[in-house]
Formats: C-alpha cells, sequence, structure tokens
C-alpha cells in the first residue's frame, strides 16, 4: 500500500511525505524541523521513523528543515551534485554516510522505491521534478519550474497522483504589488508555473482514471486557492475532462496537511 499526503506547500515552505510498504520518504524539507515533527504528528507519522529525504533543489522553502532532521536522526538525504553544491553552505556537519548523490534523468532504487529525478527549469544550480514507481502505482511531484517541456511532459503521463505546481495568477501577478524584476523572475522561463500553465499541462497528462491532483506552491501574493482551482477546472472541464468524477482535484494548503490519499 501506498500513503501520500503533502504535509505544507508555498513560498513559505514546502514538504510532501510518502510511505511505500513501510518505507517513509520525505519530498522536500521547507520548514524548521520542530514544524516538520509537528505536521508529520498531524498525520500520525513520526520523524525518527523517516527513511530518507529527496530534494528537489536548495531554495530555502524546500531544504530548511532537511539538515536538522537528518542530523537529528541519523536520516540520509538524496540530491543530484547541483544542488549538494548549494545545500552543503547552509547544512554543514552532515555524516558523510547521509550525502546520497544521484545524477539526473537516471533511475535511482532506494528500497521499494523506483525512483525517476527529471530535470526542470527554475533559477537554481540543478533542480528536479520526481516521478516515483511503487508497484503498480505512479507519483509525479511537479514543482518550481518556469515551463513544462516535452520531456517532462512525457515522463508525467499516466501518474495516479499528480502534485503540480500552479503558483500564480498571470493577471494577479502583472498587476500586482511585487517589483518589476521579480515580476519577469516568476512568469519567465526559469521561473514558476502559473495557473493556465499547470492546467494545459495537467490537461496533457490525465486520462480520466480517477487521478488524484494537488495544485501546489501557490503564491500568497498572486493567487488564491479558489482562483487556482476555478482556472484549472474550467480549462480540464474545456478539454474533456469531468472533474466531478474522472479525476480528483484538490488545492494544497500553505500550513496544514492535505487529505491523505491511500493506492
Amino acid at each position: 500500500m501506498t500513503k501520500f499526503v503533502t504535509l505544507s506547500s508555498g513560498s513559505s515552505g514546502n514538504c510532501t511525505f510518502i510511505d511505500h510498504r513501510g518505507v517513509k520518504i520525505l519530498v522536500d524539507a521547507g520548514f524548521s524541523g520542530k514544524k516538520i515533527e509537528g505536521l508529520m504528528e498531524m498525520v500520525g507519522e513520526k520523524a525518527h521513523e523517516l527513511d530518507a529525504i529527496f530534494l528537489t533543489h536548495e531554495h530555502n522553502d524546500h531544504i530548511q528543515g532537511a539538515g536538522v532532521l537528518s542530523k537529528r536522526y541519523d536520516i540520509p538525504i538524496f540530491a543530484n551534485a547541483g544542488t549538494w553544491k548549494g545545500f552543503l553552505k547552509k547544512a554543514k556537519k552532515l555524516k558523510d554516510e547521509n550525502i546520497k548523490v544521484f545524477k539526473t534523468n537516471e533511475f535511482l532504487n532506494f528500497r521499494s522505491m523506483d525512483i525517476l529525478p527529471i530535470g526542470i527549469h527554475h533559477d537554481s544550480n540543478e533542480p528536479v521534478a520526481y516521478v516515483f514507481y511503487l508497484d503498480n502505482k505512479k507519483i509525479t511531484i511537479l514543482s518550481d519550474t518556469g515551463l513544462v517541456d516535452e520531456k517532462m511532459a512525457y515522463e508525467i503521463k499516466g501518474s495516479d497522483i499528480y502534485y503540480m505546481e500552479a503558483n500564480h495568477d498571470l493577471e494577479a501577478l502583472k498587476m500586482g504589488p511585487y517589483p518589476h524584476k521579480l515580476k519577469l523572475r516568476v512568469m519567465g522561463t526559469r521561473g514558476h508555473l502559473s495557473n493556465d500553465q499547470a492546467a494545459e499541462a495537467l490537461a496533457d497528462a490525465l486520462v480520466g482514471k480517477e487521478e488524484k491532483v494537488f495544485l501546489s506552491h501557490l503564491s500568497e501574493t498572486n493567487n488564491t486557492p479558489e482562483l487556482s482551482r476555478l482556472t484549472v477546472d474550467n480549462y480540464l472541464t474545456q478539454m474533456g475532462l469531468d472533474t466531478k468524477k474522472d479525476i480528483q482535484l484538490e488545492v494544497c494548503e500553505r500550513y496544514r496537511p492535505s487529505k491523505i490519499v491511500e493506492l
């Protein structure tokens, strides 16, 4: 059995929990260690039982608690060389045996999990999305990218769960309070996916087999949960999907866990 739950999602911090046949991992750890421990307890889990932490990239809202948890509970951390280069400047005194380096776009196996880290497009050293192959189930975690290219689109198809960035509404971003330079960064090809871009990527990937979709990493300034859901829902409906029957659509909360999905 597989258990999936987003513990938190947004520019303040990102953290997702997966349990597959008793192998328990986090993807990113973007709050303090203490905060993450509390979020895990809310879904009936204990941080000391974690088997690994997988990092997508080295920005603080994805790594803040990773080093603390690793040192506190002797947890290995998996990341590519580029992410380690940035992360080790912030997380010091990790055990050598807990520094696990993988290669982007190459499969790795961790116990019962087969995992493909896919190169994505963000203004960090070597950012990745993850596709998890868990027996006959597939989970995609895709966030912090300015675009979804053909390789990414191909690799994520057929997933049972999609954790998909829907960071901003483009018009809200353009009209909002951000400085012009920051607006260009967010909407650029190495920035973040808009609601519309998320909708287009999902429309290409979904087949209507009751997939679970979690819209994630929403901007607190340039988006709302209602607007994100409505934009994606409307687009998918126009593309022929029944969003009340064919899929399950949810927006991740910023500071609380999502509902727990069991596959």
